[in-house]
Order: structure tokens, then C-alpha cells, then sequence
């Protein structure tokens, strides 16, 4: 009896020292997620969040602090982030280090808790056109503030804040957003109780950490990978017209230029590009691929089939696609015109001065002119008839024939009437019109 027991406490002590071990590792492997917001909100940045998100959540992570500054970018974008951000599970900490203005601070109201660095600031949060940068119109500005005002009331916030940043109408007193300004809270302002919208100023990363209870965590960083900055880099606002400007511009002087060379490899590299980023941004489905693929299929059939109906057909099919390609239809029109008015004007230029020198162009419009200096003749030109006299066999009323030495010849007069038999002198050879006038044998030879 006692060997049993003594076996049994034998193996309690084995298990517990197996045990232990494994106790201190689950320990050590609690993980917070380090992941930055810096630069433009747009759609590639959604793209290196839902992974980052992803991997924090398969890796069980206790929470995922939000680093944000950034000056806003695109609405569309922002609420994607909101949305992915409600659907996260672990706890979302944004942590406000200089500033989340516009659709930096909606990102930041989508956090469970919101810290700011001691010169952060939150809001300045009205909607304008991307490519005026004029306030949007009644409507998308009503959506945009209701945006705001549901973000704020969600994360348990006053969401008069929220919309007195985003309705420069609203007076809010005592924090420099009279009516006609938009509201922007510094960190001590953001952090005051009244306001409730920062759970407090954090001197430094680890700060904001050991006042979470994070501080033994393991932190694990996440970066912007090769595909995720390529992807940030072709679909920025500002990047987008430039790509399909290049491609334009350089399909055109491909086209007018013998073989395949530079231009034609820079045109595809930038529509690769631009497809490749806006497929992995989650912005374009692979149907709008294939309908580029095919109408630049049915722009090639039109050099082999004549009648222009393919090629009108491909030119609809490549437009369109590329607008589909984009997450905001009236931002890619507005782009797809600037690369058209490059392209026209490429062609301009390529046609002045270079049309001659290029084989297709020389195949499809004619660019020689036939005239006397390149010599070429409608008829023959006798100027040697110059000076020359004659006889009028018929009257001249202007048109008739006279007779030089022998030879008939079809004339008109220089105006005046000339009646049958009389003296003329050719004074002007316009190729097949040659014109005469009465000569006066006296007179001329005075």
C-alpha cells in the first residue's frame, strides 16, 4: 500500500514538473500587435490591415495597438477600416501619436480605447473631393457626418464631438470650432471627462503599454511587405492618372513606332501594375481583367478586320474595365480623361513632327502631299509654251483653241473677248489651263 502511494506521489510530482514549463510558455506567449497607420488612408493601406488583423487574430493575440498619423485620405477606404476594425476580435488600442485628422480620426473612433501622445490631436474630419479638395455635395457630406456620429456612439463615445468635426455649422465653445470651424481636440482636450475621447495622454509606447497591463507582453511588429507597398504606391490618388497616362501615351507611340520596343513595354508594365494593385487592394475582381484583356483583344482584331466596330467596342471595354477597376467610379473617369487628353495630345505631337519617320502612321493616313515640289504632276505642265504666239481658230469667250504652229491647243483668255483669227501671246501655264491674251504685233514690238 504504502509503494502505491508512494508511486502516486511520484507521478503528481512528475506531472507537475512537466507541467510547469508549459505554464510559463502560455505565459510568455500572451502578443500584442504593433501595427502602423502613417501616410494616406486608401485602399492599400486596407490591404496590409486585414492581414495584419488576420495574423494577430490567428495568433491569438491579447490586443492590437493602432499607431495613427495621418492627415486622412479616401472615405470609401476609411469605412472598409471601420468595418474591419468593428469585426476584429482582439482589442483594438489606438494610439494617437501626433495626429488622426479626418478619416484618420473615424479610424481612431472604430478603437475600443483611444491614448494621444502629448502633442496628438483628433478630428478636422470634413468630407471633400478628392480632386478638388472642395467640400462634397449635400449628400455624401449628410452620410459623412452620420458616419462619424455612429462611429463615436458605437465605441461608447458623446458623438456632438464627432459631428462638430466633421459640420463646421456646429459651435462648439471653449475648443476653437466656432460656427463655420471645424473641431479639432488636442490630447488634454481629447483626454478631459466631459469629452471622454481618449482614456489618457501616454508619454511613450511603453507608457501607453504598462498602463494597459501589456508591459510583459511579447510585442510582434507588423510591416508593409513588398506586394502591400507596390499595391499602397499604384493605387495613391495621386499615382493612379500618372499609370494610365504613361500607358496611354505609350500605346500610342507604340503603335506608330516599328516592332515592339520601349514605349510598348512601359505601357504594359504600367497597366500591369496598375491591375496588379487594385486586384490585391481587393478594389478590382478578376472580371474586370478579363474584360481589359478583352477589349485590347478587340482593338487588335480592328488592324485585321476592317469596319470599326471592333475597335470601338475594345476602346469601351478597356475604359470600362479600368473604371470598375477602382473603388470610386468618379475618381477613375476623372483619370481615365486626364490619360485620354494625354494620349490625344501625344498623337498631336507625334503627327507633327514625327509622322513622316513612322511606318504604321504612314499606313493608315497618308502623309504625302503630291504637289509640284515633291514631283508629282496632276497633268503635264508645258511651261515651255511661255512667251510662245498663236492664232485663234475659234473666238475666245474666255475658252477656245488656237492654232501653234499646227498644234491645237485648248486656252482661255485673260478676260476679254477674242474673236477667230486673231494674234495671241501665252502669258500663264497653270498646268492644264494656259492662258492667252490679244497680241498687237505693232504695239508689242514698239
Amino acid at each position: 500500500m504504502r509503494n502505491m502511494i508512494g508511486k502516486f506521489l511520484l507521478f503528481i510530482l512528475f506531472l507537475s514538473a512537466v507541467s510547469i514549463p508549459f505554464m510559463q510558455t502560455d505565459a510568455a506567449a500572451e502578443k500584442v500587435y504593433h501595427v502602423k497607420l502613417n501616410k494616406e488612408v486608401e485602399k492599400g493601406l486596407y490591404a496590409y490591415l486585414k492581414r495584419s488583423f488576420k495574423e494577430a487574430e490567428e495568433a491569438g493575440a491579447k490586443a492590437i495597438i493602432l499607431e495613427i498619423n495621418t492627415n486622412g485620405g479616401f472615405i470609401d477606404a476609411a469605412g472598409e477600416i471601420g468595418k474591419l476594425m468593428d469585426e476584429t476580435e482582439p482589442d483594438i488600442i489606438a494610439y494617437i501619436n501626433y495626429k488622426a485628422l479626418s478619416a484618420g480620426a473615424y479610424i481612431a473612433l472604430h478603437a475600443d480605447k483611444i491614448y494621444m501622445s502629448p502633442n496628438g490631436k483628433i478630428g478636422a474630419a470634413q468630407a471633400v473631393e478628392g480632386t478638388t479638395g472642395n467640400a462634397v455635395d449635400v449628400k455624401a457630406h449628410s452620410f459623412w457626418v452620420a458616419e462619424m456620429i455612429s462611429a463615436a456612439e458605437s465605441h461608447g463615445r458623446n458623438p456632438e464631438y464627432a459631428e462638430a468635426m466633421a459640420e463646421p455649422s456646429i459651435d462648439m465653445k471653449g475648443y476653437r470650432a466656432g460656427k463655420g470651424r471645424l473641431l479639432t481636440l488636442t490630447a488634454s482636450e481629447a483626454a478631459e471627462p466631459d469629452v471622454g475621447y481618449s482614456e489618457g495622454t501616454v508619454s511613450s509606447f511603453q507608457d501607453l503599454l504598462n498602463r494597459n497591463g501589456l508591459e510583459n507582453a511579447e510585442i510582434v511588429k507588423t510591416n508593409v511587405t513588398f506586394a502591400e507597398g507596390i499595391t499602397r504606391l499604384v493605387t495613391h490618388p495621386i499615382v493612379v492618372p500618372i499609370l494610365l497616362s504613361i500607358a496611354g501615351l505609350g500605346l500610342v507611340v507604340e503603335l506608330y513606332s516599328p516592332g515592339f520596343g520601349l514605349p510598348g513595354i512601359m505601357a504594359l508594365t504600367a497597366l500591369l501594375l496598375f491591375f496588379y494593385g487594385h486586384l490585391i487592394a481587393g478594389l478590382a475582381g478578376y472580371e474586370t481583367l478579363i474584360l481589359f484583356i478583352i477589349g485590347i483583344g478587340l482593338i487588335v482584331l480592328e488592324f485585321f478586320v476592317a469596319g470599326g466596330i471592333a475597335g470601338v467596342f475594345g476602346a469601351v471595354a478597356v475604359v470600362v474595365s479600368i473604371i470598375l477597376a477602382g473603388g470610386n467610379p468618379m475618381f477613375m473617369a476623372y483619370s481615365v480623361m486626364i490619360a485620354i487628353a494625354v494620349a490625344v495630345s501625344g498623337m498631336v505631337i507625334i503627327m507633327k513632327f514625327f509622322g513622316r519617320k513612322l511606318h504604321l502612321l504612314n499606313k493608315v493616313v497618308l502623309m504625302d502631299s503630291t504637289d509640284t515640289e515633291s514631283g508629282y504632276v496632276s497633268n503635264i505642265n508645258r511651261v515651255e509654251l511661255l512667251g510662245k504666239q498663236a492664232i485663234t481658230i475659234t473666238p475666245l469667250r474666255p475658252s477656245g483653241t488656237i492654232d501653234m504652229e499646227g498644234e491645237r491647243i485648248d486656252v482661255v483668255s485673260q478676260g476679254s473677248y477674242i474673236d477667230r483669227g486673231k494674234h495671241v501671246i501665252i502669258v500663264k501655264v497653270e498646268g492644264s489651263r494656259i492662258v492667252v491674251r490679244e497680241f498687237e504685233e505693232k504695239g508689242e514690238n514698239e
